[in-house]
């Protein structure tokens, strides 16, 4: 369908929604940084004007039969424009509400999360500044714009999850997120090169519409694997996927914010945007598929293994993000859509019923957290119970409905392998959820050391100031946030005509997948529960009698050893020493031969000015002597 020009009522509130955290972040970091009750209330109320714009738009858009698109010239590179500017339609309007809402609930919760801490105002200019980047991003209606908003994500997590530098983990964590996703935005700015010389147009619209008919397959293809690079390392897939639960270091509400559907989602949202443009290559499409599937395996391996709660939830987000790509990467993009969708709900409200448990105990340890009586928070048990649930995909959540689409796609293809990885994931993440949620409802009578107790009531007298106020403002999102992981699956029908612009996507119906998705979760949970749940159970799991697998799951398949062994050996080894050899001895040899040559010239003229008349007579001798030689006997040569 040809775009459409919006009414000039849209496109100023369009403009407004993506401006308000930009404003927020420039009245936090230049005029209001010393008044934090002030701040606090700029921030919200810009993340709230742009929450209540997105809403606008979707519900005023919800039956949008065209896109609607704002560009104009911002620079012109020979016959190529690179325009500025936005685009509406049903994916830009849907990702622009999740942003703003998880968004704005995030930084509702932090009022709580976060009071007393002497950074908070610069806390809430780097959320901010976040959140303008993400909602540009999302409404770019052109591949470089796109990637820039994209490289401001990336500049902006990095400031979040390093927020409390003076924690030495915290500085890695973050140099370690910036660098590895870095190193695929890389492949994605290559890409935007190959299209730029090949296509000459990077509008979104004219990328999905026209690339498969001016492209060579064996370009296209390669446009399209450059492109995903920066997927791969945005969205934490296989090989570069352990950056990921390392940002656990940074707050909490830092990593629902990154974790749930923004930053590494932002990855999944582009193969979604260009998925027409995907689509044009299968080979593409398998490549997706497949790193899909090796990252949601290999990251559930992981998350059965941690005891901290922030990195099992973080390895279950590096999972589904995978369980995504597999269905975009199966051909069907609203199962991608659908379950992106859903597990921003879910995901965000785990990390933040985290945070209240982290918060009130001081651990990170879900045992320990347990053991000091972590089931008396009723509203975040309760709450994380039902996202877990929703993360598992238990019948009548909205992970059950999400996951059954991205099933249903997989199980359509001609290769049931795919089918049987994603059935396989179903079981892992079932029972990774339900071995955390049953030592957090059961905990064990074990003797607290009295070191650890010492520890324990410093955290409640250190946490138990704060108002109830604080503790409401963290419980209110938690409530919200159930809602959606409770009831966004009863909306599959409506997002599948939104989403359709207007005409129900067909979408594969199988009988036998929601009886066998429930089987294959009940048999997880009850593993679990034989394990970690039931009275008298060890709580250690099968892998303990595994010790060397529990290591290789412990260790992220040793990833990162092998990451470390090839930056060590090839970019140190080989190409450092090489670049430092010829440093060496090509550049600054050529230097300091011109520099050796100079001087030993100098030292020549040096002597042969001596002010000695008769070196001169010597030398006028010998320059008439060989004049005359060459005029004597030059002929004869």
């Amino acid at each position: 369908m040809p775009p459409v020009a919006p009414s000039t009522m849209i496109c100023w509130m369009t403009l407004m929604a993506m401006a308000m955290p930009l404003v927020s972040f420039f009245l936090l970091f230049f005029v209001t940084r010393s008044r934090v009750s002030l701040s606090c209330a700029i921030s919200i109320f810009c993340a709230s004007v742009s929450l209540l714009i997105a809403w606008f738009l979707l519900f005023h858009f919800r039956h949008i039969q065209a896109p609607q698109v704002v560009q104009f010239l911002w620079l012109g590179m020979g016959k190529v424009p690179i325009t500025f500017g936005f685009m509406l339609d049903p994916l830009s309007l849907l990702m622009l509400c999740i942003v703003t809402s998880i968004s704005f609930l995030i930084q509702v919760y932090s009022l709580g999360y976060m009071a007393g801490d002497a950074g908070i105002t610069k806390y809430y200019s780097f959320l901010s500044i976040f959140a303008w980047s993400m909602i540009s991003m999302v409404v770019a209606a052109g591949l470089m714009q796109l990637y820039i908003f994209w490289e401001l994500v990336g500049l902006s997590s990095y400031l979040l999850i390093g927020f409390w530098h003076h924690k030495f983990s915290a500085s890695q964590a973050g140099k370690k997120a910036f660098v590895m996703t870095r190193l695929g935005d890389l492949g994605f700015f290559l890409g935007i090169i190959t299209l730029v010389l090949n296509l000459g147009d990077l509008s979104i619209l004219n990328l999905n519409q026209a690339a498969a008919g001016k492209l060579s397959t064996g370009l296209l293809t390669l446009s399209a694997l450059l492109v995903f690079m920066g997927v791969v390392g945005k969205s934490a897939q296989f090989p570069l996927l352990t950056w990921l639960p390392d940002a656990m270091e940074g707050p909490t509400p830092v990593s629902a914010l990154l974790h749930s559907a923004t930053m590494v989602a932002a990855g999944v949202y582009l193969v979604s945007r260009l998925f027409p443009f995907y689509s044009a290559s299968p080979d593409a499409l398998l490549v997706i598929l497949s790193i899909g599937t090796i990252t949601m395996l290999l990251s559930s391996t992981m998350a059965m293994t941690a005891r901290d709660i922030k990195q099992v939830w973080a390895y279950s987000t590096v999972s589904q993000l995978g369980f995504m790509l597999m269905g975009l990467g199966a051909g069907s993009y609203f199962a991608g859509v659908f379950h992106l969708t859903t597990h921003a709900a879910f995901k965000a409200l785990l990390f933040l019923c985290a945070g209240v448990f982290i918060h009130q105990y001081g651990t990170n340890d879900f045992f320990e957290i347990s053991k000091a009586g972590g089931r008396k928070l009723k509203i975040p048990m309760i709450t994380v119970t039902i996202a877990g649930c929703a993360l598992s995909g238990f019948f009548g959540t909205a992970g059950f409905f999400s996951k059954e689409a991205v099933l249903g796609a997989l199980a359509d293809l001609p290769n049931k392998g795919w089918f049987l990885a994603g059935l396989l994931g179903v079981l892992m993440t079932a029972y990774y959820t339900f071995r955390l949620l049953f030592v957090m409802w059961f905990p064990r009578k074990i003797e607290v050391s009295h070191a650890h107790a010492a520890h324990d009531a410093h955290a409640h007298a250190a946490h138990g100031r704060h108002s109830r106020a604080g503790y409401y403002a963290m419980a209110v999102p938690l409530l919200v946030l159930a809602v959606f992981a409770l009831g966004l699956g009863f909306m599959e029908e409506y997002f599948l005509e939104f989403l359709g612009w207007g005409k129900a996507l067909v979408i594969p119906h199988h009988a036998y997948l929601a009886p066998l998705s429930v089987v294959l979760v009940l048999l997880g949970i009850a593993i679990a529960w034989f394990e970690f749940g039931r009275k008298g159970a060890a709580q250690t799991g099968f892998l303990s009698r595994l010790p060397k697998v529990e290591a290789l799951f412990s260790n992220r398949w040793y990833m990162d050893h092998a990451l470390r062994l090839f930056v060590d050996r090839v970019v140190y080894g080989l190409f450092s020493r090489f670049f430092t050899l010829n440093d060496r001895r090509v550049v600054d040899g050529s230097i300091d031969g011109m520099c050796r040559g100079t001087v030993g010239f100098g030292r020549l003229l040096g002597f042969l000015q001596s002010g000695y008349l008769q070196y001169n007579l010597y030398i006028i001798i010998v320059v008439l002597a060989g004049m005359a030689l060459y005029f004597l006997f030059g002929e004869c040569f």
